[in-house]
Order: structure tokens, then C-alpha cells, then sequence
């Protein structure tokens, strides 16, 4: 390139008004750069400003020089000795482009007055200029305004990517050469909100909860900061949220989540369900860590918050310091822990065999039992059947039946919630518009537009119930009043219980006093079912109670308390059994003062974008008219230049649309540091590997001698052992040697402080024994790999079950079925270790992979061999090889004979 410029002179080609002129005026310097900035684009190149000079007693500028940016030439010096002496990571390897150019422009102020002059002018370059199609790449031609910097704050607010806010300016603008600037431009844009909000954050999102108290005075926040005055909780409730609290805050779902702002603090929203069963928001919090402290703090100001008193119930999942907070905080409401989160540890907690045969009745028992004595019958049941017993984590569960089991809680309002469900689609929810990327300002401005989006279904919701009357399936009168009165998904819902309900016959069972018991069972075909439920019937208060509590769970009456209704003529639905709080006017009774809500749309923050669209269409029509013709596209264009001169000069206070980020520049000092990046319990952790985790575990246990403060491998016993191949050190397994008889016998054996013999015969029988030098309980660990013709699945399960590794954390391992019909009792085993591969190698024989049930065999075909093989262990089986490991699992097993 340098080479280039020593030969070559390159003038460009520009009309004759845009050449600058020794000699011309300007107003100001700014506007001299303007024009030669302007005459670049045209000519194909990118300007900047090179030099300045001030008037040393004034400070005044007076001169300004401006020149082509391929002016100068690359420090080499520089570059070799410092900038790439070292690696840099994560820059970008740019090439040279300082070609020692000598285009320039200077302009100088006049002595006697404000105008300044061109006094030096050079046209010539010596290099290449830049066509029109790629002039708009040039750096100086490249410029992000006012009007985009505010239009992709609001895409950002909308959660939209930066790649995407590039292609819809591109159609705005008709395409890339036309927006000004590029994607990288916007980006570098961001970086630079960024670093301008550093250290000013927390600050910010102070000053925005003020101003949003002062719009409204029932917006209520808080905030605690540590000693070094760092942000460490915060917690906030708009006049909207507290409203709602009022109607619907009888049941509320807590739970936290991550991965929402770049701090890692942790987002903790108090959520419930509105009379369309929607999930609405009744109060926020972000908070440093997850402790009872905190928790305590979050609750203390929930209820100051909050316009009534305390909740009914609150669900949570199970979490030590929730529950030691709510305790505290919340005495008089009832906790209940997430069902769903207990069930989904079943099959962490139990083994694996018995949770894959007993799942689905563990779940009919903890779901479907109606009463606390019904509940306690099965489970005794089940618990002695299975050995249940033994299960520490499941007594554990059981010890605290009354805060889960459905059984001891649906006698408690709760709006039809047993879980944290709502409280999980929410987090889902407002995902879908933050990110951990996000600063404190960022998400609450976006956690905003979010919850403008979710209030907005609720006013769908709200129209749909006033337009439109859900279809009625029969002329029973309690129907057609209740189609009034219900918003339409608690009537559909009333609705399918009346349906079910003229299939329930009730009949009395006994009288005590002053209550009555009837008896309500389901017919349907002339068929009666087994279940039936009792209905109670208290003559004083003239109240009726179902054993299934849904009534009581839910909050409408159910099929059977419908059945009871209809057999005593009761043609219209009672007021005490319909809840205000399903009624389409539950919020009517709410006092409308115009200080509370939470407007539908921030006028400020969107008119920027209307304002934009109603002028490009103004725009577009009057430009699809001059471009028919050259006469009318010149008029237009000189019309632009002075109009856009006008539009410059009209004085709108620098008021360029709501950017709500935006930090002021004012000097004073903050008072309220951001908070330091955190790292909840729950967040997302780092894989490690085998190493890592093993170098973590401490003082490990040798795997030889059974001794603390080395491993296996420094053991001073391991030179006394045999190895197991070759003196490879494959410690972990003995020698092994396996003789075939001609009587159709083989014996195997397996020495060094152990002896295995087996014996196989053509007859069907098979014999083992086993002993051990060491404690029975140190032999933990055999593989078989022996022809099913003479061995059954019941002499496997035999041998094999004794001897579980907890090393592998393994089910116990039966037998593969014979003649192509795999056992499906087999389970899916782990991957095998590295030195069972090597002593699978050492055979050189065919191995099989137990997986779903069937034995894989080499061709990976999933079927079983006529000559099957037993698979244990680890999941593959081959030779007969076993290992010494000091497991307390195993049993001695030897002297006995089983038939197959």
C-alpha cells in the first residue's frame, strides 16, 4: 500500500460546489468539518481532525486542521516492541491502513471577527478511493443519532437483540447502505451506556423508585445496603400490584430465580392467581444471597407493603431458610412445600428398581387419598410391602406429611395451587424480556414492559368476559346463573362439574345431631364405582362439606355438593358457596382513585417511535412523488437541505424522547454503591471432571488397605498384591484363571487374599464359592460372564444381588433372558471405567451393553444371543475377573447350589 502511494496520484471526482475553497467561510470550525466531511463521502474517502492550537493565554481555539484518515504512517517500533511483544487476547487483528496521505483541509479564525476561513486546501491522495456502493463503511460517514440511540434503547427494552434492531432499520431505512452506521457501531454504543452506568447503577435505580413514588404515592420501595455501602437488598411494589394484593392475596407463591442481571443477585417476585386464573404479580425483590436474614427482611416488608393482612397460605419449595423466614415473619399463615418438587426427587432419592415398579402408586397414594386416616393406611401398607422403612430421606418426608401431602392441606384455600408452578411460569415469563447481561436500570425497565404485557392479558380477559357468554350445555338454572357471575374459565370450569355431577346419586347414611351424612356415588351405565364420597350436612349453619375439599381447594362447589344441591331442590347456587374472588366484578369494590394504577402506556417513553413512524410514512409519500422526476427530486432535495437547517434551529429544550438509562452527568458524588457480583446456591454451576471432583473429596479412603491419608495408588500394601495384568498395576482386579472340562464342566478361580470357584454343569446345575482373606464385608465387587445354558436368571439374581457397588452406584444387575427374549428387569448401567476397559481388551471377547432392558450384542443389532451372558457390575461383562473394594454392602455367599 505504502509502495502504492509513492507512484500514484489520485484526485477525486466531486462536484464543482461541494470542493472547498482557499479563502472560504465558515461560522464556526465545527461547520468547516461538516462541509469537508460531506465532500469526503462524495469523493470516497473518511476524514477526521488532526491537529488543533489554542491561544495560550486565552485557551482559545484558532486553528483546526483537518485530513484524510489514511494520513500518517504505523509505528513500527510500536507495534513490534509493545502493542504485539505479548499475546492479546480478544482484539482484533487489524491490518495497516495509514498509507502517509497528504489530503488536508486547515482552517484559521479571523482576528477581527467570529468567521472562520480556509487558509489550506490539498485535493490530491495517494491511494485508492473508496467507490459509492462502500463509502458508507467509512468511519467518518458512520454515525449513530439521537433518534436511533433512543429507537434501539426501546427495541433493547422489548428484549430484541442488536442483530435484529439491525435489520429492522434496514427496512426503515431501505437497506444497509442507508441506516449510517453498522451493527458494530450500535454495539459499541451499548458498551458505552454501559461503562457511563458503571459504578452509578445501584444509584440509579434508586433515584428511578423515588421518582416513581413521587408520580404515585402507594409505589412503595425499600433498599438495605452493607457497610461498605453496597447495594445488598431491594424490594418494591407499584400501586397496581397492591390493589390486586387486596382481591387476591389470599394465596401466594414465593420463589426465587437467577440469571437476571449482570450482578448475579437473585430475583425473588411474590406471585398469585387472579378470577381468571391468570398469574399476576403482587411484589418484587432482587437480593444478595439466600439467607434466613434476608429472607426475614423480604417478608417484613412484603407485609408493611401490602394493604391487608398476612396471606392464608404461601407455597414455597423446600428450603431451610424460606421456611425458618415465614416462621418467623408469617406465623399465623399456613406453608405448604411445592408437591412437584418433592415428587421430582423420588427418583433421586430411591432406588432405582423399586421407583421405576412403585412410582405411579406412590403418586395415586400421596394424590388421591382424601383423608389423613386414608393416607396413613396406604402408606403403612406400601411402606411394609417394599421396606420402605429403611429410606431415610422418604421417613424424613413423612415426618412433615402435613406440610405436602394433599390430604392434611386441601382443607386450606388455595385457589387450585399445590405448587410453585405459577411461580415458575412466571420466571418464564420474564425471561423472555431480561437476560444476565442486564444492568439494575436495564431490568427493571424491562421487567416493566413486561408487566405492562402481563397486566394487558388480564384486560383481554376482562373484555372477552364482557363481549362475549361461554355456551350453555343444558337449562339447569343454577347454570344459567352462574354464566353471569363467573368470569368465563372459573365457569367453564363450574360448568364441567355440573355436567359430571348427574352422574353422582346421593343417598343418607346416618344422622348426629345436628349434622347429616350422606353418601354420594358415581353411576354411569347401570355400573356403581368403588369410590365413593361422603357429604356432611350441618343443619345450624345450613352448610354443606364434601370429603374431597374441592370446594375448599378451589373455591367453586363440586360435582357431589351439586348432586346433594339438585336432590334437595336447591335450584340456584347459594351465596356462600360462590367466592367473590371468581366473580367477574372482584374488583369493583377496589376504590378508584386516580393516583393508583399503572398506566397502559408511557407516553413519553413510545412517543419517539410514533412520532418516527407517522413522519417516515409523511416522508415516504413525498419522496414517491418527486422521484418521478428529475425536476421535482432537485426541488425536493434543495427543500430538505434548508428545511433540515430549520428543524435544527427549533429550540425543544434538547428533549430528544424518554431514555430512561441514561445516566445524568451531573458531578455529585453517588451514596449508594453497586452491588458486588454474587453467587447464589441455585444458579448455574461448572461441570467438573473426574479429576477436579476426585482432588475435592479430601481425605479419601484406600481403595487396598482401607486406610485414611493415601489412595491405591501410594498404598505400601500394593507391591504385596498380584496384579492383574501383566504388573500393569490394574490393582483394582486380581488374576484370574478359567479351565473348561471335557464333562462339559468349567471351574474359574480367583486368588490374591480371594478365591472365587464355580462350577457349570451340562445338567442345569450350577455351584459358587467364595471366600475371602480379608472381612466378608471387603468383597463387594463380581463380574460373571458365564453361557445361560447353564446358569438361570434366579441363580444370577443370587449371586449378583448381594453384591451392589456402591463405587457404581448401580440397582442390583439379573440375569439377560435365553432364546431371544431379553429379561426386562435389567437396568441401564454406567459407562465402564477405564481399567475395566483395559481388562476387557485383555480378553479380547465379545462384550454387551445392557441398555432399556435388552443386551446389546456387537453388531449393536438389540437382541439376546442363544448363548446369553449374565451382565453386571458396570454394565459389561466378559471373562470373570472381580475386585476388592472396602464396600460395607456385600454378604458371604458360598457353599450353596441353585437348579436352573
Amino acid at each position: 500500500m505504502e509502495a502504492e502511494s509513492a507512484d500514484n496520484v489520485f484526485i477525486p471526482q466531486v462536484t464543482f460546489t461541494r470542493i472547498p475553497k482557499i479563502g472560504q467561510e465558515f461560522e464556526s470550525h465545527e461547520e468547516a468539518y461538516n462541509f469537508y466531511n460531506d465532500y469526503a463521502r462524495e469523493a470516497g474517502f473518511s476524514a477526521r481532525i488532526a491537529n488543533t492550537k489554542k491561544n495560550k493565554e486565552t485557551g482559545e481555539i484558532y486553528w483546526k486542521l483537518f485530513v484524510c484518515s489514511k494520513e500518517g504512517k504505523t509505528d513500527e517500533t510500536y507495534q513490534n516492541t509493545q502493542k504485539f511483544a505479548v499475546a492479546r487476547i480478544g482484539e482484533r487483528n487489524r491490518g495497516k491502513t495509514r498509507t502517509g496521505c497528504n489530503s488536508r483541509l486547515a482552517v484559521v479564525k479571523q482576528q477581527t471577527g467570529q468567521l472562520w476561513v480556509v487558509n489550506k486546501f490539498v485535493e490530491q491522495h495517494n491511494h485508492v478511493l473508496t467507490t459509492p456502493s462502500k463509502v458508507h463503511l467509512l468511519r467518518s460517514h458512520r454515525h449513530v443519532s439521537a433518534a436511533k440511540k433512543a429507537l434501539t434503547q426501546q427495541l433493547a427494552e422489548a428484549n430484541i437483540p442488536t442483530c435484529q434492531q439491525v435489520r429492522l432499520l434496514e427496512i426503515d431505512s431501505g437497506g444497509p447502505s442507508s441506516i449510517g452506521c453498522i451493527e458494530r457501531d450500535l454495539r459499541n454504543h451499548e458498551r458505552n451506556i454501559r461503562e457511563e452506568q458503571r459504578g452509578h447503577d445501584a444509584d440509579t435505580l434508586i433515584e428511578f423508585f423515588t421518582f416513581e413514588r413521587e408520580k404515585s404515592p402507594n409505589f412503595y420501595f425499600d433498599y438495605e445496603v452493607d457497610s461498605a455501602n453496597k447495594l445488598v437488598r431491594c424490594f418494591w411494589a407499584d400501586s397496581e400490584s397492591r390493589r390486586s394484593y387486596g382481591v387476591f392475596g389470599d394465596a401466594v407463591v414465593f420463589d426465587t430465580t437467577y440469571n437476571t442481571n449482570q450482578y448475579s443477585m437473585i430475583f425473588a417476585p411474590f406471585v398469585g392467581v387472579n378470577h381468571h386464573g391468570q398469574t399476576i404479580l403482587f411484589a418484587s425483590g432482587l437480593l444478595s444471597d439466600e439467607t434466613a436474614e434476608s429472607f426475614v427482611w423480604l417478608f417484613s416488608k412484603f407485609l408493611e407493603a401490602m394493604p391487608t393482612q398476612a396471606p392464608q397460605i404461601i407455597i414455597t419449595d423446600q428450603d431451610a431458610a424460606i421456611a425458618k423466614a415465614i416462621s418467623m415473619v408469617l406465623p399465623f399463615t399456613f406453608h405448604r412445600y411445592c408437591l412437584w418438587h418433592i415428587l421430582n426427587k423420588f427418583s433421586e432419592k430411591i432406588n432405582v428398581m423399586v421407583y421405576n415398579d412403585e412410582y405411579h402408586m406412590l403418586v395415586n397414594i400421596i394424590k388421591h387419598s382424601e383423608s389423613s386416616d386414608e393416607f396413613e393406611e396406604r402408606w403403612a401398607c406400601l411402606m411394609e410391602n417394599r421396606d420402605f422403612a429403611n429410606n431415610e430421606w422418604l421417613c424424613g418426608m413423612y415426618a412433615i406429611r402435613s406440610r405436602w401431602v394433599p390430604a392434611y392441606v386441601n382443607h386450606i384455600f388455595s385457589a387450585g395451587m399445590s405448587s410453585s408452578q405459577r411461580s415458575e411460569s412466571g420466571h418464564s415469563f420474564f425471561k423472555r424480556y431480561v437476560n444476565r447481561k442486564n444492568s439494575l436500570m436495564e431490568f427493571i425497565t424491562r421487567f416493566n414492559m413486561a408487566l405492562r404485557h402481563q397486566r394487558h392479558e388480564e384486560l383481554v380477559a376482562n373484555h372477552v368476559d364482557i363481549s362475549e357468554q361461554p355456551r350453555l350445555m343444558s337449562k339447569i338454572q343454577m347454570e344459567h346463573q352462574m354464566v353471569h357471575i363467573y368470569t368465563k374459565k372459573i365457569f367453564l370450569l363450574f360448568q364441567k362439574e355440573i355436567d359430571e355431577s348427574h352422574f353422582y346419586i346421593c343417598t343418607k347414611k346416618s344422622s348426629h345431631g345436628d349434622s347429616k351424612v350422606y353418601v354420594v356415588e358415581r353411576r354411569e351405565h347401570g355400573k356403581t364405582f368403588d369410590r365413593h364420597r361422603q357429604l356432611t350436612y350441618f343443619m345450624e349453619s345450613d352448610y354443606i362439606s364434601c370429603s374431597c375439599r374441592t370446594f375448599e381447594f378451589n373455591g367453586y362447589p363440586c360435582r357431589h355438593m351439586i348432586s346433594y344441591l339438585r336432590k334437595k331442590q336447591v335450584l340456584l347456587l347459594p351465596e356462600k358457596y360462590i367466592f367473590r374472588r371468581w366473580t367477574k366484578n372482584a374488583k369493583m369494590h377496589c376504590l378508584q382513585d386516580p393516583t393508583l394504577g399503572f398506566t397502559d402506556q408511557d407516553s413519553s417513553s413510545m412517543s419517539l417511535m410514533a412520532r418516527h413512524g407517522l413522519l417516515g410514512h409523511k416522508a415516504s409519500l413525498i419522496v414517491d412523488d418527486a422521484a418521478l422526476t428529475a425536476a421535482r427530486s432537485a426541488f425536493l432535495m434543495g427543500e430538505f437541505e434548508s428545511l433540515h437547517l430549520r428543524v435544527k434551529e427549533v429550540d425543544d429544550g434538547g428533549n430528544i424522547g424518554s431514555m430512561r438509562h441514561n445516566i445524568t452527568t451531573h458531578e455529585q458524588s453517588h451514596t449508594i454503591h453497586d452491588p458486588s457480583v454474587v453467587r447464589a446456591k441455585g444458579c448455574g454451576k461448572r461441570l467438573k471432571s473426574s479429576k477436579e471432583k476426585s482432588m475435592s473429596r479430601g481425605n479419601r479412603q484406600c481403595g487396598i488397605c482401607g486406610q485414611h491419608g493415601h489412595d491405591k495408588r501410594t498404598c505400601p500394601k500394593r507391591n504385596e498384591r498380584s496384579t492383574a495384568i501383566d504388573g500393569r498395576g490394574e490393582d483394582d482386579y486380581v488374576e484370574m484363571q478359567q479351565v473348561e472340562r471335557d464333562d462339559g464342566t468349567f471351574t474359574s478361580q480367583a486368588r490374591d487374599d480371594g478365591t472365587f470357584h464355580s462350577q457349570a454343569r451340562d445338567d442345569g446345575t450350577f455351584t459358587s464359592q467364595a471366600s475371602s482373606h480379608y472381612d466378608v464385608h471387603e468383597l463387594v465387587f463380581l463380574t460373571f460372564v458365564i453361557p445361560l445354558k447353564a446358569i438361570g436368571s434366579r441363580a444370577a439374581r443370587w449371586l449378583l444381588e448381594p453384591k451392589i457397588s456402591r463405587k457404581w452406584r448401580v440397582a442390583t444387575a439379573v440375569a439377560a433372558g435365553t432364546n431371544n427374549q431379553p429379561n426386562k428387569e435389567i437396568n441401564v448401567e454406567p459407562s465402564p471405567s477405564r481399567p475395566t476397559q483395559r481388562v476387557l481388551r485383555r480378553f479380547r471377547a465379545a462384550t454387551y451393553r445392557v441398555k432399556s432392558g435388552t443386551v446389546y450384542g456387537p453388531d449393536r443389532s438389540g437382541r439376546t444371543p442363544e448363548m446369553g451372558w449374565v451382565v453386571a457390575g458396570d454394565g459389561l461383562g466378559v471373562g470373570l475377573y472381580a475386585g476388592l473394594s472396602p464396600v460395607s454392602h456385600a454378604k458371604e455367599r458360598s457353599g450353596r447350589q441353585t437348579e436352573k
